[in-house]
């Protein structure tokens, strides 16, 4: 049997302090191997057996991470969609067709092309987030940033990928979409960077 408590401070104003305690009746090296620590902790003996500790700070500059990592691709998902919206009355394709049908939409590659750019968009937004607001608690400029690199990159992708001039395999990178995966990989590594200092690996 484990018998687990949870216990949250909401007096604290500038950060988040929640404490977990598990009592177990099995042998602590296979639950807890050590305990850790967040850097910000005074203790100066360890903590009481079958208990971990963690302190995570919200940093004053956290807004803008939610800013740009969360109101900035709803933004940039709204024109997106407007764009996708365009290309229905100006290529024929109604609901509840989400792509146009080849042989049956006379312009189906030029509206799943338009499409296309914004449905890549949906496919990553969801990990691009939930990394960049975890990273964000200890690169919140970084992370701000990144957001930016995602947004507006996002929407090049699709400005490229309507191009029928370009070939269909490289228009998506043309016009400036590749800067999306910079805004994407960076989110990840920052919450790997979080992770990290975390478990005390650097």
């Amino acid at each position: 049997q484990i018998e687990n408590r949870f216990d949250c401070v909401p007096s604290c104003s500038n950060f988040l302090c929640c404490s977990l305690s598990v009592i177990p009746r099995i042998p602590l090296s296979k639950i807890v191997p050590h305990t850790l620590r967040h850097q910000g902790s005074k203790q100066t003996q360890r903590d009481p057996p079958y208990t971990m500790t963690y302190s995570i700070q919200v940093p004053n500059e956290y807004g803008y991470v939610i800013l740009t990592c969360i109101v900035g691709p709803m933004v940039s998902s709204l024109y997106m969609g407007g764009v996708v919206g365009g290309a229905r009355k100006k290529y024929n394709v109604p609901y509840p067709n989400m792509y146009a049908t080849p042989k049956h939409h006379e312009k189906a590659d030029e509206f799943n092309r338009v499409q296309r750019g914004h449905q890549n968009f949906f496919e990553n937004v969801t990990s691009f987030s939930v990394a960049a607001l975890v990273g964000g608690l200890k690169h919140p400029y970084t992370c701000a940033v990144y957001g930016i690199l995602f947004s507006v990159g996002s929407i090049l992708f699709q400005i490229g990928y309507s191009d029928t001039n370009l070939d269909v395999k490289l228009a998506r990178y043309k016009k400036g979409g590749a800067i999306k995966h910079i805004g994407f990989l960076g989110s990840v590594g920052a919450a790997i960077s979080l992770a990290g200092s975390m478990l005390e690996w650097w």
